[in-house]
């Protein structure tokens, strides 16, 4: 697999893992067993946004991008998205903490984990042994943007980048 480009099919076999939130679990330090996010199989009947960040809780990743597609839900679902999953490559145990720790407690938006970067490697986009931070769109199975940001910043990734091409 390369980079995708728009118009690309999403590829099969894309598999993350997430602890999906349960009030009963609600609290950061509460823990749940991880489950596979058959993305594949996901964004074949849903319009998708998929962002990837380098880290859980650094700093733009948490005061900047993730906070910007969490107060912008309502633009998001009225432009058609499903779904915003949020991938990094930490476990699924930091991406549900993370989670939790805004505030998210529904399905709208997951943060699931890149198991061993295993897909952002595949598409050549990573930094170093992290996850690069960068969005795709697919809209029921197809790619419909998809960009990397080629520096330390948020020009493509962001909330209102995203906004702009749906």
């Amino acid at each position: 697999m390369t980079a995708l480009k728009v118009g690309d099919t999403f590829p099969e076999d894309v598999k993350f893992s997430y602890v999906p939130y349960t009030p009963d679990k609600g609290e950061v330090t509460a823990c749940g067993m991880p489950i596979t996010y058959d993305a594949s199989k996901e964004f074949k009947n849903k319009k998708v946004v998929l962002v990837s960040v380098p880290g859980a809780f650094t700093p733009t990743c948490q005061n900047q991008h993730i906070t910007g597609f969490i107060g912008k839900i309502a633009d998001l679902k009225k432009a058609g998205v499903d779904q915003v999953v949020v991938i990094a490559y930490n476990d699924a145990f930091v991406m549900s903490a993370w989670g939790k720790a805004n505030a998210v407690q529904d399905d709208f938006i997951i943060f699931a984990s890149d198991d061993e970067t295993k897909f952002s490697t595949a598409l050549g986009w990573t930094m170093g042994p992290r996850t690069a931070r960068y969005a795709i769109v697919v809209d029921h199975g197809k790619v419909t943007y998809a960009e990397k940001e080629p520096q330390r910043t948020l020009d493509v990734s962001s909330v209102e980048s995203v906004l702009a091409k749906l």
